[in-house]
Parts: C-alpha cells; sequence; structure tokens
C-alpha cells in the first residue's frame, strides 16, 4: 500500500511540473487550491493506472520498433499514453488537458519521466 502511495505521489508530482513548464498541458486554472490538487491527485492515479495496464500491451505490440529505434520509441509511447490519460481525465470529468501530440505530448513525456525517477529516487520504496 505504501508502495501505491509513493509512486501516486510522484506521479502527482510529475505532472505539475510538467503543467507548470509545458504550455499545452493545463489543469483548471479558475478551480481553488483544494480542487486543483485534487484533480491532480485523481489524474495521478488515472496516469499510473494507464501506464499499469496499457503501456505493457503497447510496448509489446511495437517491440520491433523499440528494437529498431534502440529505446527511443518510449518517448513515443510515453506521449500516447499521456494522451491517453487526458482523454481519459475528460470522460471523468476532470480538468487535465493534453493540447496536442508532437510538443505537448512528447515534451511533458520527457519531464514527467525525468521528474518521476528523481521522485521516486528521494521518495522511500517500501515493497
Amino acid at each position: 500500500m505504501t508502495n501505491f502511495v509513493v509512486k501516486t505521489l510522484a506521479n502527482a508530482a510529475a505532472l505539475a511540473v510538467a503543467i507548470w513548464l509545458v504550455p499545452g498541458i493545463t489543469l483548471d486554472e479558475g478551480s481553488s487550491t483544494g480542487r486543483r490538487a485534487l484533480s491532480l491527485i485523481l489524474v495521478a492515479l488515472i496516469f499510473g493506472l494507464v501506464n499499469f495496464a496499457v503501456k505493457p500491451v503497447v510496448k509489446l505490440l511495437s517491440l520491433p520498433l523499440f528494437v529498431l529505434t534502440l529505446g527511443l520509441f518510449t518517448i513515443v509511447v510515453n506521449a500516447a499514453m499521456l494522451l491517453l490519460t487526458s482523454w481519459l481525465a475528460k470522460q471523468f470529468d476532470l480538468s487535465f488537458h493534453v493540447d496536442d501530440f508532437f510538443w505537448s505530448a512528447i515534451v511533458g513525456a520527457l519531464i514527467i519521466s525525468i521528474v518521476s525517477w528523481a521522485a521516486n529516487m528521494v521518495l522511500p520504496d517500501k515493497n
């Protein structure tokens, strides 16, 4: 349970940094800080579930592209997972949105990967 909370907090921190740095990734600006924080935690949960359930299947199906590009195709898969998270957040009436694939999703995926890695290194990891 602790590991799940740590991963969710790391995802929330990574998403917050991406929202702050990338103009094409937004969270509802007009709401209160508490509502934005709750939305961010819910989006982090959705993002974690997408990465847990969908990403392994996509990686398996695109394995030849991973080999051909020496792993750089991971950026494209991460951007697609971010866009899927944006679509799912819209379905759950959350205010998270990613504008486009090429700039917003790719740059956002890079930022989220780096910040999530750093946050997972700092935060305790209990199994």
